[in-house]
Parts: C-alpha cells; sequence; structure tokens
C-alpha cells in the first residue's frame, strides 16, 4: 500500500506507466463513493504513453485520514501537496464528477501547474434543489441504515451499469456507514465557481453521460461554454452519471487523442 502523508493525511495513490518523454504526468482524481480504481480502463490505455497517478480522496477507498470536514478547497491543496511529494511540477488533471470539482479548483489556486484537464460530470454550480434533497437523503440514509439500504437507488444514479453492481456495493459495505455518509456531507458542500472558471485557460476536454441524474448535461454544457480553453465535449448517450466506468471505450479513445495532442 502506498500512500504520501499530506496536509495531516495519509493519502493512497498509485503510481504506474512509462516514462513520459516530455508529455505531462496525468492525475487521475475519482468521484463521489468511488476510488482511484474507477480510472482502470483508462490507466490501461494511457500508461502506454504516460506516467499516471491516481489517488484516493479523504474519506474513500485506501486513504487514511482525521475525518474531519474539509472543502473541496482543501481536497485540491491535498492535490497539489501530493504533486510537491512526487516531485511532479505539472500535470494533466483528469477528474470525474467531484474529482473534476477538485481539478478545477486546482487549477484555479494553481494554473502554472495544469497543462490540461479532463472534466466528466463535472459542474460549477452548487446543487439544485432537487438534487440536494436526494443526497441529503442518500446522507442520512447512509449514516442510519447503511449501504445496503440505499443501494438500489444510489447504484442506478451513480453507476447505471448492473453488471458493475456487486463489486462496488462490497466495497462500501467494507467502509464504516459513518465515513460513507461523511463523504457525500462533503458532496453536498460544493460551492459556486461559475464565475471563476472563466479564468482556467488550460486545454479542456468534457465528458458527460447523455442521462446524468445527478450532474445535469445543461450544468455540463454550462461549463463548456465558461471554459476558454476547452476543445470539446464528448456527450455518451445512454451513459447516467460515470461514463468512463460504464463506456469505457470512447471515453478512453477521447482521452488519449486529446492528452496526446497536448
Amino acid at each position: 500500500m502506498t500512500t504520501a502523508r499530506v496536509n495531516g493525511q495519509d493519502l493512497y495513490y498509485f503510481d504506474t506507466g512509462a516514462d513520459s518523454d516530455g508529455r505531462p504526468v496525468v492525475v487521475l482524481s475519482h468521484g463521489p463513493l468511488l476510488d482511484a480504481t474507477m480510472w482502470q480502463p483508462q490507466i490501461e490505455e494511457l500508461m502506454a504513453s504516460h506516467r499516471c497517478v491516481a489517488w484516493d480522496r479523504r474519506l474513500h477507498g485506501r486513504t487514511r485520514d482525521d475525518g474531519i470536514p474539509h472543502s473541496h478547497w482543501d481536497s485540491a491543496a491535498d492535490l497539489l501537496g501530493l504533486l510537491d511529494q512526487l516531485g511532479i511540477e505539472r500535470a494533466a488533471l483528469a477528474g470525474h464528477s467531484q474529482g473534476g470539482f477538485v481539478a478545477l479548483r486546482t487549477a484555479l489556486i494553481a494554473p502554472e501547474r495544469v497543462t490540461a484537464l479532463v472534466l466528466s460530470g463535472t459542474m460549477a454550480f452548487t446543487w439544485p434543489p432537487s438534487v440536494a434533497a436526494w443526497l441529503t437523503g442518500l446522507r442520512d440514509g447512509l449514516r442510519t441504515h447503511g449501504p445496503g439500504a440505499v443501494a438500489a437507488p444510489l447504484l442506478r444514479q451513480l453507476i447505471g451499469r448492473e453488471d458493475l453492481y456487486p463489486a462496488w456495493l462490497a466495497r462500501w459495505k467494507g467502509q464504516s456507514s459513518a465515513r460513507l455518509a461523511d463523504a457525500v456531507t462533503g458532496l453536498l458542500a460544493a460551492d459556486d465557481i461559475s464565475r471563476l472558471v472563466g479564468d482556467i485557460t488550460a486545454p479542456a476536454l468534457l465528458i458527460h453521460g447523455g442521462e446524468d441524474p445527478i450532474v445535469s448535461l445543461e450544468a455540463g454544457r454550462a461549463l463548456h461554454a465558461a471554459l476558454p480553453g476547452v476543445t470539446g465535449m464528448l456527450v455518451v448517450p445512454g451513459a447516467a452519471h460515470t461514463p468512463t466506468l460504464t463506456h469505457p471505450d470512447p471515453t478512453t479513445n477521447a482521452i488519449v487523442k486529446f492528452l496526446l495532442s497536448r
């Protein structure tokens, strides 16, 4: 198990792939209630040409943290601290959902260290009331009854591909209900940075599920319109919130093509 001590936390990460040979390192940040392994389909292709670093954020996966509430800005500071620990001056940042929230904030804090952005299921707004209410109910259900009680709607909306459900449910059942609930509390705390993202000039590729019930396609398109360096947006028909996991072929092809062009 490989960890880096950053900001008082033991962040789990894995570091793999080829010598970048002048290409930027790719650092991948996962979505809510997931972990670094969600990026495995993309890493399997990217590692032939890029060094890839994937990590588990606080309250997720194999990272060991203090459990104190933290913001997406704190997670961005964690990401920058991880780069420092690994001696990485500049990197391309790939982020899914909450990982994309972190990537955007990292690009705002330290734009000189971000060469490109790949943002999947990401937005720059606070949660609309309907989604915030669902997330609040999810948090409370996890805390009171555990993942089994909320698994069916959560898996359907977060992932949306039935053959992937058992493995992720097993991972959730291996964690404490309180930790899972606290992770959703952090997700709920997303602040509105829509007035700031226009300052992010790094080239960006956006990916979005055509049937995303959590971050709406409209929110994704608004981010596309707001980012000056955006090069394109892949909308994956029929995909829910995690198209990089459920539709690995088109999403991986788009990511590899984009990063090889940087």
